[in-house]
């Protein structure tokens, strides 16, 4: 992954768009190289196939390669749920409504959902609805597992 993002990252930053994240997973008997890519406002799928076609030859060129089994390229955005990853997506995430996964369990719960309202280099802190309550809660940064932007119904 570290070839793919050191390959990736010069095309995006030509186009003015941002790397956040890379995958490979092997779903049934496929393998997947999947690069997620956004800008501010969104990405389109005429800018992913752009990209697709400019990693796909970069990947093609490279000798040794560094995926020698057959894999399928997939350049998307990361949709409305984008993973927060990156310190940047976390603080560009402050004031919006965030999904918290765990690894263990805080106060009983081991997700949050809610308004992410301040972030720090050990801490989130996240409003959110207990029932029919307003709450708050301070996750510490080493105990969230996984964390994106939500959709709030």
């Amino acid at each position: 992954m570290e070839t793919v993002t050191d390959l990736v990252e010069p095309i995006l930053a030509s186009h003015h768009f941002e790397l956040v994240d890379v995958e490979f997973v092997k779903e049934g008997k496929s393998w997947y190289l999947r690069v997620f890519i956004d800008k501010p406002g969104g990405i389109t799928i005429d800018e992913c196939v752009l990209i697709s076609d400019e990693l796909g030859e970069q990947l093609d060129n490279c000798d040794p390669d560094p995926i020698p089994q057959a894999y399928y390229l997939e350049v998307s955005s990361p949709g409305a749920e984008r993973p927060l990853k990156k310190e940047a997506d976390y603080m560009r995430a402050v004031d919006k409504y965030v999904n918290v996964s765990l690894y263990q369990q805080l106060n009983g719960h081991k997700v949050y959902e809610g308004y992410l309202r301040k972030v720090t280099a050990d801490e989130l802190t996240l409003e959110y609805m207990d029932k029919t309550r307003q709450k708050e809660v301070i996750i510490p940064r080493k105990q969230v597992a996984k964390a994106r932007l939500a959709i709030k119904f």
